[in-house]
């Protein structure tokens, strides 16, 4: 039965609706897929950025969501996806296990390596402050007519230079002071002084004229029964002749502002005194001299006084003496019978 005209048009018409719905039909799927492709992407690009471990690019990444491989071989199946060969991706940059944590660790502040000369460096900052402490102690005691002793324990550094490990300290400590037996004049005036003085003094002795910086802190750092060998020094036959005790503890020496005394001091001022006396009395006198030469027998390396303080600086008017030191000399000393057999 041939179609009329209107029916023609109704199928015609029939055709185009589902033409139309056929194509929003497709592109409503092909829109689903592209949004579930953009999805995976962003998935797969996150993933890699934390894991690190991943270098697809994101087309490749498309392609495999939908159902594509990334070789050469599936590029005609990729409906117009392009595929980026593998060959062709960006190289990414692994860092190997353990690396990061030695550029870390790299990173951290080390403390300096001390070397030799920073060693020396800092013993030399250590001992300028001594010094500057030193200085200072000395500048405010010495402004003092007379300076209190304090406890053995806190004896000047220089006075416990050369203390022995025998030294008791609670005992008297042992010195050695030295005086010239022979006269000699200075200003008119003799300063001869020998244990036989003393001897025959009938009071405390003020032990005068010292002015050396060493020797003087020797004299602050004695205290009332230290004992002291009397030696004879300047002279022909110089050696220790005798004993003696501290009586009194230092104070400041009169002499030195004497401008007619042979030791007057121009710089020590009453308002700021430099030196100091310190009184003794007779012990004993030795039959015999223990002579400088007898003494020096002993302080060859490895001998008994190889330390001994007034053989090493022979200058030194006042000096330290360990017990170990005393006693020994001791050994040395000739007894009266001894003596009375030697003849003369």
């Amino acid at each position: 039965m041939a179609k009329t005209v209107g029916q023609k048009r109704q199928a015609a018409q029939a055709s185009m609706d589902s033409e139309e719905g056929a194509r929003r039909t497709r592109s409503k799927v092909m829109n689903e897929e592209s949004e579930t492709t953009v999805t995976h992407s962003k998935r797969a690009t996150r993933s890699s950025d934390q894991s690190g471990s991943s270098s697809l690019s994101v087309e490749t990444v498309i392609a495999k969501s939908n159902g594509y491989g990334s070789s050469p071989a599936n590029k005609n199946g990729t409906q117009g996806i392009d595929i980026t060969p593998a060959s062709a991706l960006p190289k990414r940059k692994f860092v190997k296990k353990g690396t990061a944590q030695k550029v870390a660790s790299s990173r951290k502040t080390t403390k300096p390596k001390v070397t030799k000369r920073t060693s020396e460096s800092l013993r030399n900052a250590r001992s300028v402050a001594r010094a500057a402490t030193k200085a200072a102690h000395r500048h405010s005691s010495s402004s003092l007519s007379e300076v209190s002793i304090p406890v053995r324990e806190k004896k000047t550094e220089v006075a416990k230079d050369e203390a022995s490990e025998d030294d008791e300290s609670d005992g008297p400590s042992y010195w050695l002071m030295k005086a010239e037996p022979d006269s000699r004049i200075e200003k008119g005036k003799d300063v001869r002084f020998s244990i036989d003085d003393l001897k025959d003094a009938t009071e405390p002795e003020a032990w005068d004229g010292v002015r050396n910086a060493v020797a003087r802190n020797n004299m602050r750092a004695m205290m009332t029964g230290d004992m002291v060998f009397f030696y004879h020094s300047n002279c022909k036959k110089p050696g220790i002749a005798g004993t003696m005790e501290i009586v009194r503890e230092h104070s400041v020496d009169e002499t030195a502002f004497d401008p007619e005394h042979p030791y007057y001091d121009a710089k020590s001022t009453r308002e700021k005194p430099k030196w100091c006396v310190v009184h003794v009395e007779f012990r004993r006198k030795f039959p015999e001299l223990v002579t400088l030469k007898e003494l020096q027998r002993f302080a060859k390396p490895g001998g008994v006084l190889e330390n001994m303080q007034t053989l090493r600086i022979t200058r030194l008017s006042v000096s330290k003496v360990t017990r170990k030191e005393w006693d020994f000399i001791h050994t040395l000393v000739v007894t009266d019978d001894e003596h009375a057999a030697t003849p003369d």
